[in-house]
């Protein structure tokens, strides 16, 4: 399966919802700069830009039970979902798991086990920190406590801090 093939079953299921898909998208841009910068291998960077496609799968059917798509509730239902979305395709088992695990930790910013799911942490929260507003001091904490790569700072000094 495709990076283009995951991001177009993604459109699907998000039923024209432009909040969901813009978000997923420019999750994924990021994610995918990021990677370029921080010269991921060919596999990593595929596994890496999936999972960022995916990685609020969960939120519309939270929003629809609960009202709000916490941040911890979606790492807890998510894993559901995500086998269900890659069952039958041609994604080898170690990738879905990986994506798995990505999705159910990318709110928890510490013991990251790797560039992928680092790298993914940074480009959601480049995201979040536009769509929520958040404050110069919350960004300036989050440069100093969760980004890690050089690319990811390098952004996130660039939109939020000059």
């Amino acid at each position: 399966m495709t990076v283009n093939e995951v991001m177009e079953k993604m459109i699907v299921i998000s039923h024209g919802s432009f909040r969901d898909i813009n978000h997923f998208l420019k999750v994924w841009a990021y994610a995918r700069n990021i990677g370029i910068g921080e010269n991921l291998d060919e596999n990593t960077q595929k596994t890496l830009e999936t999972a960022a496609i995916v990685h609020d799968i969960s939120c519309p059917s939270l929003r629809a039970k609960y009202g709000s798509a916490d941040g911890k509730k979606q790492e807890e239902v998510s894993s559901p979902m995500i086998k269900e979305f890659f069952a039958g395709t041609d994604l080898h088992t170690d990738v879905v798991d990986r994506i798995d695990y990505m999705i159910a930790h990318h709110h928890t910013y510490t013991d990251v086990d790797g560039i992928d799911l680092q790298i993914l942490l940074e480009a959601d929260f480049l995201v979040n920190a536009e769509e929520m507003n958040l404050s110069k001091s919350s960004i300036e904490n989050a440069m100093k406590n969760i980004f890690k790569t050089e690319t990811g700072i390098r952004y996130l000094k660039e939109l939020f801090l000059i």
